[in-house]
């Protein structure tokens, strides 16, 4: 750039290294690595490949080539996956001198964690006959698996929270705000979610990190699931570790724009949560909330004359 050169150049790039030094919390020059997002939204695709043959991909699969297709994938997966893994492993506590020990485990924490796979694909069967058979609109559970976003937050969250159980740093985190991106729906993959989960329309749902979510639980668009407060130390900061967001038993229905806080919050098995309540207390099972249905105004508009033109004003 020439209106960049010479003097000016090194001004602007001294101005930006001394701006480095004054904000080392928003730089990361010498430190680790960190692991690549792009790649590990590639993992997530070959993932579901391998969730839901014949779904997704190019391959067209036949009981001839599937075994070829499975064997593929998981050599693909099992160079990509190690090592994003040992670059979260890194993240959270420099290697070092310790590089192959690292690389190690991150091979290990892999490899259990593809061993993981056939029990999450039971769960996500179920998720997606749950989708189908509580949406009239849904078609099949191909159309579930396919088309909708609130599906697609569930499997990822189903992916990611088995790499939370595994003590995986970060990566859960970076593939849950991938389909928080995505789907404008944010289940933080820490939370506890049971059998048959459905999440209707997706959009605007939020389920925090400490959540505990039954079997059978039907949620709409809009609904939070979040913390009432945050108790803090001496020094004024967040304690982390504590039950912050609500309990939901199992056969809860909770409808559009409903929001759930406090980690004391249990809503009962069985309860229907009406849509737009706002619920700080715990709910019996078996009950329903909601509120008196607001009165409505309908008169006829005013019929006046129409004005002429303002051209054909006098």
């Amino acid at each position: 750039m020439k209106h960049l050169s010479g003097g000016k150049m090194d001004e602007l790039t001294e101005t930006f290294l001394a701006s480095y030094e004054s904000q080392e919390s928003t730089q990361r020059i010498g430190s680790a690595f960190l692991p690549s997002r792009d790649a590990i939204v590639a993992i997530i695709d070959k993932l579901r490949q391998l969730v839901f043959p014949g779904f997704f991909g190019q391959l067209a699969l036949t009981p001839d080539n599937v075994r070829y297709h499975v064997g593929n994938l998981l050599v693909s997966l099992g160079e990509d996956l190690p090592e994003q893994v040992y670059h979260c492993l890194c993240y959270a506590a420099p290697c070092g001198p310790a590089e192959k020990s690292c690389r190690r485990k991150a091979a290990s924490l892999a490899r259990k964690f593809f061993r993981r796979i056939p029990a999450v694909r039971e769960m996500l069967a179920l998720d997606a006959q749950a989708a189908c058979d509580g949406d009239p609109a849904a078609k099949s559970v191909d159309e579930v698996i396919y088309c909708y976003p609130g599906f697609y937050a569930i499997t990822v969250y189903r992916l990611a929270h088995e790499l939370v159980k595994l003590d995986v740093p970060l990566m859960p985190r970076i593939m849950a705000e991938h389909a928080h991106s995505v789907t404008g729906t944010d289940i933080h993959p820490g939370a506890q979610i049971g059998k048959s989960f459905f999440i209707d329309h997706a959009t605007g749902v939020v389920i925090g990190e400490t959540t505990r979510i039954g079997s059978n639980v039907k949620i709409y668009q809009g609904v939070t699931l979040g913390a009432l407060s945050f108790p803090k130390d001496e020094g004024g900061r967040v304690i982390k570790g504590l039950q912050r967001h609500p309990t939901i038993g199992n056969e809860v229905t909770i409808y559009s724009n409903a929001t759930i806080l406090g980690g004391a919050t249990a809503i009962g098995r069985g309860a229907t949560i009406g849509g737009n309540t706002f619920i700080t207390e715990s709910v019996a099972p078996h009950t329903e909330v909601g509120h008196r249905r607001p009165a409505m105004s309908v008169r006829a508009k005013r019929r006046g004359k129409k004005k002429a033109p303002r051209s054909a004003r006098p």
